[in-house]
């Protein structure tokens, strides 16, 4: 038995990427869908640098600004993972969406800062 329950529909990791590449080959046939770490838990990563910005600019959010300014964050996160995975064929692959949108991103500012000439 793999000691998944078919119940769940998905697994979110809870800290960063601590799922070995074989673990969550498996985990990704046993379940709907797998939140890798480093998009279900940017939110303490967000926070922090909402936190940064606030202070930076001397301003106070209220929670309330603070929680609808993360769920923005977070909200854009999955889009863009799921939309990544999906323009590559892979559909509801969002560690492999998250890793390229990143890849894609970091690509694009060195190509505008014109250190590719690719």
């Amino acid at each position: 038995s793999s000691g998944i329950n078919a119940e769940y529909g998905g697994v979110a990791e809870g800290a960063n990427m601590p799922t070995t590449n074989e673990a969550v080959e498996f985990l990704k046939t046993k379940v709907d869908i797998y939140l890798p770490g480093k998009a279900a838990n940017a939110g303490g990563v967000a926070t922090s640098a909402l936190e940064m910005a606030q202070n930076s600019a001397r301003l106070f959010w209220s929670t309330e600004e603070v929680d609808e300014k993360l769920k923005g964050i977070m909200n854009n996160i999955f889009a863009t993972s799921y939309q990544t995975a999906q323009e590559f064929d892979r559909p509801w692959d969002l560690q492999f969406g998250a890793n390229a949108a990143g890849f894609l991103k970091v690509y694009k500012a060195y190509k505008a800062m014109g250190y590719l000439k690719f």
